[in-house]
């Protein structure tokens, strides 16, 4: 599993507190200094199964000054959404869970990391 983490974030040090408590090996990205490319996102978003804007984060600053939250949220636009996130990281949600078997999710809750952890066939615990 690769996890897309922000060293600082609180949700992402949960998420690894969480695979190392049920001994789920995984690599880190740190994908702000490691940005993805507009292609990867595109594979990520498809292994989420969700569009741009659903893990956008749109109360950064970056997302303020580019006035995102008037963007129109369409297949025509979507390119837009992923090149804006590619080029300011900071946009985009984490932890993302970028599981072996092909799947992805964004690891902010409990019962997600709980599912990580049972598609990794780990033991999740009490």
């Amino acid at each position: 599993m690769e996890i897309w983490h922000n060293p600082s974030c609180s949700k992402c040090a949960g998420a690894r507190a969480t695979l190392d408590e049920a001994r789920v090996p995984y690599r880190l990205r740190a994908y702000l200094e490691q940005a993805p490319s507009p292609a990867e996102l595109t594979e990520v978003l498809r292994r989420l199964d969700d569009r741009a804007w659903d893990v956008c984060r749109t109360g950064e600053p970056a997302a303020t000054a580019l006035g995102m939250a008037d963007w129109p949220r369409d297949d025509a636009t979507e390119p837009r959404w992923i090149e804006a996130m590619a080029a300011h990281p900071e946009l985009i949600q984490r932890p993302i869970l970028l599981l072996d078997d092909g799947s992805a999710m964004v690891g902010r809750t409990p019962e997600a990391l709980d599912e990580a952890v049972r598609r990794a066939g780990a033991d999740p615990g009490p």
